[in-house]
């Protein structure tokens, strides 16, 4: 509990200490409040926002778009990557291509997918699950293929039938890899819903960044960044609850440390 303590007061003292130079260097005109405002003018923005209720909408557009990505995008991912990880020709075959899509850059695909499936919500939502899918199934893949083929063999000896060796041997190595990448994920799939409605959207917080800037608005654009910061911390959190319930058996020393 202690570490735990001293751990928050840093993290306290660096926020703290960023928001400090940001106030003083726009006050004595270090920083130009035009281009980047003053920290309390954007958390007064935000506060109002939320208390008018003008946010609500916006931020439950964008909500939706971010976890049916995430959820979309891991389950393919995970269902991809243990698949092709147990089967080596199919695996072989299919590296080229997924190689080639993966290093495709995800704004190109944007405008693709409005056009295939309009501006609602559903490109958005395609956008977030190519930038999700590939980070899970990559992790889960490795993590299954790192399982030591000692194990394995031993595994067999013991008779073993597949399903068992899937449940008591590649799930529990894939999932340290797989939760690894959903931390990641998380922040992925917020991403692609945002440019998705940034670059084309009638609401959501992408939309209201997009509106701000358009006005040359700063604060706006800061208030929309501060948003998006917490949101996607809360589903980290979420993320890491789960993690913690489903790898209850990993011993403490491990799951300790800074996580991605």
């Amino acid at each position: 509990m202690k570490a735990i303590g001293i751990l928050v007061f840093w993290q306290i003292l660096v926020l703290v200490l960023f928001l400090g130079f940001w106030h003083v260097g726009a006050s004595v005109g270090f920083l130009d409040p035009f281009f980047f405002s003053r920290p309390l003018d954007v958390i007064q923005r935000t506060w109002r926002d939320f208390a008018s209720g003008v946010i609500w909408r916006h931020l439950w557009i964008t909500l939706v778009e971010t976890v049916l990505a995430f959820v979309i995008g891991s389950l393919g991912g995970v269902l991809a990557g243990f698949w092709l990880a147990r089967r080596a020709l199919l695996s072989a075959v299919f590296q080229p291509y997924l190689k080639a899509i993966n290093a495709t850059p995800r704004v190109v695909l944007a405008p693709i997918f409005a056009l295939w499936l309009g501006l609602g919500i559903w490109s958005k939502v395609a956008l977030g699950v190519t930038l999700v899918f590939f980070i899970v199934f990559f992790a889960v893949y490795h993590g299954v293929k790192e399982v030591n083929p000692v194990l394995v063999a031993n595994a067999r000896m013991l008779g073993m039938n597949e399903r068992q060796m899937l449940r008591h041997l590649y799930v529990p190595a894939a999932l340290s890899w797989m939760f690894a990448s959903l931390h990641t994920a998380v922040g992925f799939a917020l991403v692609g819903a945002v440019v998705g409605e940034y670059l084309g959207s009638a609401g959501g917080l992408g939309y209201r960044i997009q509106q701000a800037e358009g006005a040359f608005d700063v604060t706006g654009v800061f208030s929309g960044m501060l948003v998006l910061a917490i949101f996607v911390l809360l589903i980290d959190a979420v993320v890491t609850l789960v993690e913690r319930r489903l790898l209850i058996w990993r011993p403490q020393a491990a799951s300790t440390g800074i996580q991605g």
